[in-house]
């Protein structure tokens, strides 16, 4: 199945930040529209793929560390990184509920977040809720766009 995938790659370092979600939600519209999937299918693995990219993402920046900063992938992102950066200067521990909302630095900020120090155990049960609400609102996308075209 492709969901668990794109939705990895949607939200993965780097990968993210050319992988549009419209692409997730426009496979998840279709398996659902098709009755390929149902949503008790789609959503679970759209939640899994998301929880282990921005994990991934987490980890490599606490093993990254400040050296993120002079990598290739930063120098060549430098605006998008600034922007992240200041959203989660701006909202805390928030920005990881909200950074999984917004598509511009949703790859980007459980990277900062394991380079700022952020406590394991505090990203893991933020990004748990992140994820869920995330994954709600897929299903709730993929339910609307399927009444939108058969409605």
């Amino acid at each position: 199945m492709l969901i668990l995938p794109l939705a990895f790659l949607e939200a993965c370092p780097g990968i993210g930040l050319m992988v549009s979600g419209a692409v997730l939600l426009a496979v998840a519209a279709f398996l659902y529209s098709e009755q390929v999937l149902t949503l008790t299918q789609i959503l679970p693995m759209a939640f899994v793929g998301a929880c282990l990219s921005d994990h991934f993402g987490f980890y490599l920046g606490r093993w990254l560390g400040d050296k993120l900063h002079n990598t290739g992938f930063a120098k060549k992102r430098a605006s998008q990184l600034q922007k992240a950066e200041h959203f989660i200067l701006k909202h805390g521990t928030g920005a990881i509920v909200l950074g999984r909302l917004v598509p511009a630095v949703r790859s980007l900020v459980p990277m900062l977040a394991g380079v700022s120090g952020t406590n394991k155990l505090a990203f893991s049960l933020i990004d748990l809720l992140a994820c869920a609400i995330w994954t709600g609102g897929l299903g709730l996308l993929v339910v609307s766009l399927d009444n939108l075209v058969l409605g």
